[in-house]
């Protein structure tokens, strides 16, 4: 292989796991898990929460009513989906390059 693709493929190695920990740590400060509604009795009043995983068990937050809250808590969710799924792509492309920079 040309020592220029070598050196190209290096450099793209060093940048994804750049990115791979700009990402994560950016993931590591939003919210996991969903957000569910639950009616308690014949009351008319809808309680916000939301649930997570931490260490095999489940929790739940209450989120309270504040709809701008709930929504941002929402965007906040979604963000991290999205840069979930741009890590393992990341994750994928680097196993590729490393598989390449070794034949």
């Amino acid at each position: 292989m040309s020592t220029v693709i070598y050196g190209l493929l290096e450099e793209e190695k060093e940048r994804n796991l750049e990115m791979q920990e700009i990402h994560q740590r950016e993931i590591d400060l939003l919210p996991k898990g969903s957000i569910y509604r639950r009616r308690i009795g014949d009351s008319k009043n809808t309680y916000h929460y939301l649930s997570y995983r931490e260490n095999g068990k489940t929790k739940t937050k209450y989120l309270g009513n504040d709809k701008e809250h709930i929504a941002e808590t929402r965007k906040k969710i979604a963000k991290r989906k999205h840069l979930e799924k741009i890590v393992k792509r990341l994750k994928l492309e680097y196993t590729q390059i490393c598989k390449i920079v070794k034949e």
